[in-house]
C-alpha cells in the first residue's frame, strides 16, 4: 500500500511508497576527529603543495618575528649613542679651563674623572653603559650609517615576509578550490549512486543545502583558517624564544595570562560549539522549506495555504535566529576578552620592565621589541580563538557533506551476463514480493508474463502498488525476493544503466529543463541532428506548435516551462521518448488535465509511440486501455486478476467493478 506523498517527494517517477520529509538532524556533538581524518584523505594529493605551504608560512613568519628584534636593536643604538654623547659634553663641562681629555680615553677612564657631582646626576645603568663605550675619537653619538644598515635588513625582511605571504596564500587558494571541486563533484556522483528510499526521507531542498550552504562554508572558512593555524603556531613558538632571550622575567610574566587564555578559549568553543551545528541545521530546514514552497506554490496557493507556509518558515526561521545569534555572540566574547586579558600583561611587562631598565638590566629598545613581542603574542593567539570558532563550522559543515557521502549506495550486484544486441521486450516477472520497509509487503509474490510487442495496463485503487511494479522493472528499488527478466536475462545480473536504457518514459508529471526546445526533446542523447529532432516533433504532433513560438525550436523555455501550456508539455516529453527509440515504453497516463482537442493529439502520440514496443501503461481511466493487450488488474500488492479488457467484464470480478464505479453498469453492456 502507497502511503500519502509529500508536496515535494517522489517515489520513483509518480509517487507511492511511504513518502515524508525529515529534517535535518538536529544540534548535536560532532566528531571532530573522524571529520578532520576526511579532511586529510582529500588533501593527501596535494602533500607536496602543502608542504610548499608550511615552508613559505614558516619563513615568513620567522621574518616578521625577527623584525621587533633588530627594530630594538635600533633604538638601543639610538639611546646608547645619544645618551654618551650627553654624558661626554658633562664631564667635558665639569673639567677645568683649559685641560681636556687625552687621546685614547676609555669609557671607564671617562667614568673616573667624572667629578662626584657630576657622576651622581647620571643613573647607574647608564654609567654602567658608558664604562664600555670608546672615547678615543672624540665625541660619541648616534652611528647613522649602523642604524641604516639595520633599516635596510629590517625593509627586507618586511618585503620577502610579504612576498612569502602571498606565494602561500596563492598555493593555498589553489589547494582548497581543488577540495570544494572534488568535494562538489564527490556529492554529484553520489546523488545519482544513492537509492530512492534516501530522497523519499529527506528533502530536496537539504541535499541541495549540502551542495550549496555547507560546501560553501568549508571553501570560504578552509584557507584562510588553514594558513593561520600554521602562522598561529610558528609565531607563539618563535615568539617565546626571543622573548626569552630578551627577558626570562617579563617571559614569565607574559605566560601567566596563557593559562586564562586558553581556559577562556576552550569554555566559549565548548559552549559555542552545538549553536554552530545547530545552525547549520536550521540552514538545512530553511532550505528544504523554500525548495518545497517554490516547487509546489501552485498548490499552496490553490488550498491557501499562504499562513501556514509563512508560519512554518517563522518557526525554522526563528530557530535559526535563535541558534545564530547564540554562535555568533559566544563567538564575539572572544575577542574583547582576549584584549582584556592581553592588556592585564601589558600593565605586568610595562611595570617589571621599567624597573629592569633603571638597574641597567634591560634596555630601552629591548623593552620595546618585547612589547612588540608581548602584542604578537597575544595576536595569535586571538587567530587562534577566532579560527577556532571558524574551524567549528567548517567541522559541522564537513561532518554533514561527509555523513552524505557515506550513506549507503545502491546494492551493488555482480554483474553475470549482458542484454541481447537486439531487444524483443519480453518481460517477466517471477514471484516477486518488495517492501519499502522491512516487515511490510507492498508486492507479494507477483508474478506475470509480457510478450514483446504487448501493450500492458496496470490498474488498481490508490496504493495498490502500481507505480511500485514499474520501479522494480526499472530499478530504481531492489526487489527483495524473485526475480525480473528482460528477453530471458535476470535485470539484476546487468548494469542498472543497461536496464533503464531500454525504456522510455512519458509520466504524469512533466519535467523539462531551463534550456531551448531543441535541448528538452534531445535530452540524454549526445550529437543528435536538428533534423532527427523535428522528425520526433512531428511524429508526437508538437512541431506545428513549436514554430508558431518566435524562436522555434531555440525557444528558451523555463525552469518551470510556464511559456507553455500542460499539454504541449506533454507532447514535448513524448517527442523525447520517440527521439530516444527505446525497445520498452512506460507511460503515466497524462490527459487527465488538458482540453479534448489536445487530448486527442496526446493520445494520437502515443499510439504512435507505443507502436512495435512493448509498453506498461499506469491506467487512471479506464476508458483508455481497452484495447490493451494485457490488464493486470492489482489491489494490495497483488495481482488478482489478468485478460484483455473484454475477458475480465465478463468475469464480473474486481475489475468489473472499477469499471463500473467509473462508467456505471450501461457502459460495461455496451
Amino acid at each position: 500500500m502507497n502511503p500519502q506523498k509529500q508536496p515535494n517527494m517522489r517515489r520513483g517517477f509518480g509517487g507511492g511508497g511511504p513518502g515524508g520529509m525529515i529534517g535535518v538532524p538536529g544540534a548535536k556533538p560532532i566528531h571532530t576527529k573522524a571529520t578532520l581524518r576526511k579532511f586529510g584523505k582529500y588533501l593527501k594529493p596535494y602533500t607536496f603543495k602543502l608542504s610548499i605551504v608550511v615552508f613559505f608560512a614558516v619563513t615568513s613568519t620567522v621574518f616578521a618575528i625577527v623584525s621587533p628584534r633588530l627594530l630594538g636593536n635600533m633604538t638601543n643604538d639610538i639611546v646608547d649613542g645619544f645618551v654618551a654623547g650627553q654624558a661626554y659634553d658633562k664631564v667635558i663641562a665639569s673639567l677645568p679651563r683649559g685641560v681636556s681629555l687625552p687621546a685614547n680615553t676609555t669609557g671607564a677612564q671617562l667614568v673616573d674623572r667624572m667629578p662626584a657631582s657630576v657622576s651622581d646626576k647620571i643613573p647607574s645603568a647608564q654609567l654602567a653603559q658608558l664604562k664600555t663605550i670608546d672615547f678615543s675619537h672624540g665625541r660619541p653619538g648616534i652611528n647613522f650609517n649602523d642604524i641604516a644598515i639595520i633599516a635596510f635588513w629590517l625593509i627586507g625582511l618586511y618585503v620577502l615576509s610579504a612576498l612569502f605571504s602571498y606565494i602561500l596564500g596563492w598555493v593555498m587558494t589553489s589547494v582548497s578550490q581543488n577540495l570544494v571541486y572534488r568535494l562538489r563533484q564527490d556529492i554529484s556522483r553520489k546523488i545519482n549512486r544513492m537509492p530512492l528510499s534516501y530522497f523519499d526521507k529527506h528533502s530536496y531542498g537539504e541535499v541541495i543545502s549540502r551542495v550549496t550552504n555547507d560546501v560553501d562554508t568549508i571553501s570560504q572558512s578552509l584557507n584562510q583558517s588553514a594558513t593561520q593555524i600554521i602562522t598561529s603556531i610558528i609565531t607563539i613558538i618563535g615568539i617565546l624564544v626571543m622573548m626569552f632571550t630578551i627577558s626570562w622575567q617579563l617571559t614569565i610574566v607574559a605566560l601567566v595570562i596563557l593559562p586564562l587564555s586558553l581556559g577562556v578559549l576552550s569554555l566559549i568553543v565548548k559552549s559555542s560549539q552545538g549553536f554552530f551545528v545547530g545552525q547549520q541545521a536550521s540552514l538545512g530546514k530553511l532550505d528544504g522549506h523554500i525548495e518545497e514552497m517554490f516547487s509546489g506554490h501552485v498548490v499552496m496557493r490553490t488550498y491557501n495555504g499562504e499562513r501556514q507556509s509563512i508560519d512554518k518558515f517563522a518557526q525554522i526561521n526563528h530557530q535559526l535566529f535563535k541558534d545564530g545569534w547564540k554562535a555568533q555572540f559566544t563567538s564575539g566574547l572572544l575577542m574583547p576578552i582576549m584584549q582584556f586579558i592581553g592588556n592585564l600583561g601589558f600593565v605586568g611587562v610595562a611595570v617589571l620592565g621599567g624597573w629592569l631598565a633603571i638597574n641597567g638590566r634591560l634596555g630601552i629598545g629591548d623593552i620595546q621589541a618585547f612589547i612588540q613581542y608581548m602584542n604578537q603574542f597575544t595576536q595569535p593567539i586571538m587567530q587562534t580563538a577566532n579560527v577556532a570558532n571558524v574551524m567549528q563550522a567548517t567541522v559541522a559543515a564537513g561532518e554533514r557533506v561527509f555523513d552524505f557521502l557515506d550513506e549507503a549506495e545502491d546494492v551493488k550486484y555482480e554483474i553475470t551476463a549482458q542484454l541481447p544486441v537486439k531487444i524483443k521486450g519480453a518481460v517477466r516477472f517471477e514471484n516477486v514480493s518488495f517492501s519499502y520497509n522491512p516487515g511490510t509487503l507492498v508486492v507479494n509474490n507477483f508474478s506475470a508474463e509480457i510478450k514483446p510487442g504487448q501493450k500492458v495496463a496496470i490498474v488498481g485503487p490508490t496504493g495498490a502498488g502500481k507505480t511500485t511494479i514499474v520501479n522494480l522493472l526499472m530499478r530504481f528499488y531492489e526487489i527483495d525476493d524473485g526475480a525480473i527478466l528482460i528477453d530471458n536475462v535476470n535485470s539484476r545480473s546487468v548494469e542498472r544503466a543497461a536496464v533503464r536504457q531500454l525504456f522510455g518514459m512519458v509520466l504524469q508529471d512533466t519535467w523539462l529543463f531551463n534550456g531551448t526546445i531543441a535541448d528538452n526533446i534531445a535530452y540524454g542523447r549526445d550529437h543528435v541532428s536538428r533534423s532527427a529532432i523535428i522528425e520526433a516533433a512531428k511524429a508526437a504532433h508538437v512541431d506545428h506548435f513549436i514554430k508558431t513560438l518566435p524562436a522555434g525550436y531555440d525557444t528558451i523555455l523555463g525552469e518551470d516551462a510556464d511559456n507553455i501550456s500542460a499539454g504541449e508539455k506533454q507532447l514535448l516529453t513524448i517527442a523525447r521518448a520517440m527521439l530516444a527509440n527505446a525497445p520498452m515504453l512506460i507511460l503515466d497516463e497524462a490527459t487527465s488535465s488538458v482540453d479534448t482537442r489536445t487530448e486527442a493529439l496526446i493520445q494520437s502520440a502515443m499510439n504512435k509511440l507505443t507502436l512495435g514496443r512493448t509498453s506498461f501503461v499506469i491506467a487512471h481511466r479506464l476508458s483508455t486501455i481497452r484495447n490493451a493487450d494485457l490488464i493486470l488488474v492489482m489491489q494490495a500488492g497483488n495481482i488478482v486478476e489478468q485478460g484483455t479488457h473484454d475477458q475480465l467484464i465478463k468475469n464480473n470480478g474486481f475489475y468489473a467493478k472499477l469499471y463500473s464505479s467509473q462508467f456505471g453498469d450501461a457502459d460495461i453492456i455496451n
